[in-house]
C-alpha cells in the first residue's frame, strides 16, 4: 500500500515533507538515492511507470552525473517531480 498517493490526496505537500518521504527509500543509508531506490519511492508514492519515471528524474536531476541523487540535488528532483507529475509542492 502506498505511503501517499497523489491520486487520492489533493492537499499540498511541503518540500520538506516530500524530501522526508523520498529519504525513507535510501535503503543502504548512504545519503543518496539510486535509480532503484527512486523507482521504489515513486512506486510507493503511487506513480505508474515508476522505473521509467526514475530514469527521467535521474537524468534531469543528477547534476554531477554520478548516477545518484545527493542531498544537494534533492531540491532539483522535487521541483522536477512537481512540474512533471502534478505533485502540489510548496517550496521552502
Amino acid at each position: 500500500m502506498p505511503i501517499w498517493s497523489p491520486k487520492s490526496v489533493d492537499l499540498p505537500i511541503t518540500e520538506v515533507q516530500l524530501k522526508g518521504l523520498l529519504k525513507r527509500y535510501d535503503k543502504n543509508g548512504d545519503g543518496r538515492l539510486s535509480r532503484a531506490e527512486l523507482r521504489e519511492a515513486f512506486r510507493g508514492l503511487g506513480l505508474n511507470f515508476s522505473g521509467w519515471r526514475a530514469g527521467q528524474a535521474l537524468r534531469h536531476s543528477d547534476r554531477n552525473g554520478d548516477g545518484y541523487i545527493s542531498e544537494e540535488e534533492m531540491k532539483e528532483l522535487i521541483k522536477y517531480a512537481a512540474s512533471k507529475w502534478g505533485f502540489s509542492v510548496t517550496l521552502c
